[in-house]
C-alpha cells in the first residue's frame, strides 16, 4: 500500500511541479520500509507522517532556494530576465499591430508597453517586459514621469 501511495505521488509530483507531493512520497516509501521490516501499521503511520515532515521542513527550502529565479537571489540574470530593462534600436515602426527592435544584436517582434505609443525606426526604446517572444517597449521622452509604468517608478 505504502509503495503505491508513494508512486501515486511521485507521478502526481511530476503534473503539479511543487516540490511538495514529492516529501510525501519519500515519507511513504520510509513507510513502506517499516512495513517491510514488520512495523504494525500505527508505526508505519508515524514513520509517514514524521519522514514527510521532516523533509518538508528541512529539504524544501533548500531545494527551493536552489530554484529561485536569478533576479530574486541577487545572482546575474539571463535569458529572457536579462532582457528587461535594456535597450533596444527600434528596426520597424513598433505599434499594437506589428513591430521589431533589435536588443543585444537580436531582432525581437515588439510591441508598445502602453498601447497608445508608437515607435518610428531608429527610436532607442527601453524593453519593460517580455511576455513569450515579444519585447514590450517603453520610451521615456515622449512621456512625463508620472506617466512611467508601475515596474519603472
Amino acid at each position: 500500500m505504502w509503495i503505491v501511495l508513494g508512486v501515486l505521488l511521485a507521478v502526481a509530483e511530476i503534473f503539479t511541479t511543487t516540490l511538495f507531493l514529492i516529501m510525501f512520497a519519500v515519507g511513504a516509501f520510509a513507510a513502506a520500509g517499516a512495513a517491510a521490516l514488520g512495523a504494525p501499521v500505527a508505526v508505519q503511520a508515524v514513520v509517514f507522517a514524521v519522514v514527510s515532515a521532516l523533509t518538508v521542513a528541512l529539504a524544501r527550502p533548500t531545494i527551493r532556494r536552489h530554484m529561485r529565479p536569478s533576479v530574486d537571489s541577487g545572482e546575474q540574470p539571463f535569458g529572457v530576465q536579462a532582457l528587461e530593462g535594456a535597450t533596444a534600436l527600434v528596426i520597424e515602426q513598433v505599434d499594437t499591430e506589428r513591430g521589431m527592435v533589435k536588443i543585444d544584436g537580436e531582432l525581437w517582434t515588439a510591441r508598445p508597453y502602453d498601447a497608445t505609443q508608437t515607435f518610428a525606426p531608429g527610436v532607442r526604446v527601453q524593453v519593460i517586459k517580455v511576455q513569450g517572444a515579444t519585447a514590450l517597449v517603453w520610451q521615456d521622452d515622449i512621456s512625463s514621469p508620472g506617466e512611467l509604468p508601475e515596474e519603472k517608478r
